[in-house]
């Protein structure tokens, strides 16, 4: 499984911190970047881990959000999505759902385009 299917998945199998390969950019002492905008995973087991979500989002962070506990036709799935469509509206971001099993969100400035790169 290459590095772009364990992000954004493939069909079947769940993600965990430990399937995330650490890289490396040679010389480039990453501890001494100061960035502006993060890209943060989360999981979404219950609607508790929603408030983690809408905080990253607030401070400027783009998420993506597994949703793979929950299928898109379960009625909590679609308060938590309703919830995060809001929080988009709000920051003036973005959120789109990538087939049943992820969610990004952005903030303000950031928009998520709807086409696929390359083929």
């Amino acid at each position: 499984m290459g590095l772009m299917s364990k992000i954004f998945g493939d069909a079947g199998g769940s993600r965990k911190t430990g399937d995330y390969v650490e890289l490396t950019a040679g010389d480039l002492a990453i501890d001494d970047v100061e960035a502006d905008l993060q890209i943060r995973i989360a999981n979404i087991g219950d609607k508790s881990d929603v408030i983690d979500i809408k905080d990253a989002v607030y401070d400027g962070d783009i998420v993506i959000a597994d949703i793979t506990r929950h299928s898109t036709q379960d009625r909590t799935m679609e308060h938590i999505t309703d919830e995060l469509k809001q929080v988009a509206r709000e920051v003036n971001g973005d959120i789109v759902q990538k087939d049943d099993d992820q969610l990004i969100l952005t903030p303000t400035g950031v928009r998520i385009s709807r086409e696929r790169l390359g083929r």
